[in-house]
């Protein structure tokens, strides 16, 4: 162990001693403030009802002084019996090899197959890409994240991964990715702008961002019309207006709420705050499918239709 002050020294020693399992991260368990303390959190939050976590970013002095303490120069710092572990790569690979669950006491579950589906029109981009890579690296790296934040990549199958495979593309999930990606599609779209949409039904709902050249895309191929509630007052409605958005009023409030929890609802306003705070409303009353304006009414004459009135 490096040379640190006594009283700093005496802090960590004593805080190690607290805890059979304690995390020096950034932020709190609770509210990770970067995405390897948040790596490790996931992992422990899985196997373990209760541990200890310290946040440095609260303390620049111990932050500091554990890396010195440790002979480590990164946080997170992750502490098993007063033992370092390592960082968010090795927990990663501790993880996946199962040593991980024999550190901590805990039986390792085999992961469950998982289907991944990838469209014709995905797989076309996907295995141009593939192509250029190396033949070890050939394989799609699947990957959801606590906040269901999905990434695609090609690299190399390791250890501890979970399998499948769809339109002749092998695909690899690391096993925390694998239990919240099953029945996971990946398509390529071109309109608004060209890229991959990733739908994923175990995503818990949440209120979706919609830019306002999407929205009009959506309007205009729909054979009934949108949704489309616009939140701001009567004034601003009476001064700029988006054609087919309904101004909500108590009356209004009320019909929505006797609709099928699964209707598609989307929300305006003037910048999108508003309408992001009404949309949430309605998600804590069960709807599941809902999305706000992003730029509200304001990108909607800037990007969609000049001819509204910016206000």
């Amino acid at each position: 162990m490096g040379q640190v002050a006594p009283a700093l020294a005496q802090r960590i020693e004593s805080l190690l001693s607290s805890d059979r399992v304690v995390l020096f991260m950034k932020g709190t368990r609770q509210q990770p403030r970067c995405g390897f303390s948040a790596t490790v959190v996931e992992m422990l939050d899985e196997l373990l009802p209760a541990y200890t976590t310290f946040d440095v970013l609260a303390d620049p002095e111990m932050r500091e002084a554990i890396k010195v303490w440790a002979d480590w120069p990164t946080i997170p710092q992750l502490y098993i019996g007063g033992e370092l572990v390592g960082g968010a790569d090795i927990t990663k690979d501790l993880y996946a090899s199962g040593e991980l669950h024999r550190l901590l006491g805990v039986e390792k579950v085999a992961p469950k197959p998982v289907t991944v589906r990838i469209t014709p029109a995905a797989a076309d981009v996907l295995k141009g890409a593939r192509d250029q890579e190396p033949a070890e690296h050939r394989f799609l790296r699947v990957g959801v994240n606590g906040r269901f934040q999905h990434s695609l990549s090609f690299g190399p199958a390791l250890a501890g991964d979970v399998a499948c495979e769809s339109e002749g593309i092998a695909i690899r999930l690391d096993p925390q990715s694998a239990k919240r990606a099953d029945g996971v599609v990946i398509d390529w779209v071109t309109s608004p702008q060209s890229g991959f949409r990733i739908d994923n039904p175990n995503e818990p709902p949440r209120v979706r961002q919609i830019g306002v050249k999407e929205l009009k895309a959506r309007m205009d191929a729909a054979s009934t019309p949108l949704r489309l509630y616009d939140v701001r007052t009567l004034d601003e409605w009476t001064t700029a207006r988006v054609t087919g958005a309904i101004l909500v009023n108590d009356g209004v409030r009320a019909e929505i709420a006797t609709l099928p929890k699964d209707t598609p609802l989307y929300f305006m306003c003037h910048h999108g705050g508003r309408s992001q705070a009404a949309a949430e409303s309605f998600l804590r009353q069960g709807f599941k499918t809902i999305y706000n304006v992003e730029g509200g009414i304001d990108a909607w004459s800037q990007q969609v239709d000049p001819s509204v009135p910016r206000y």
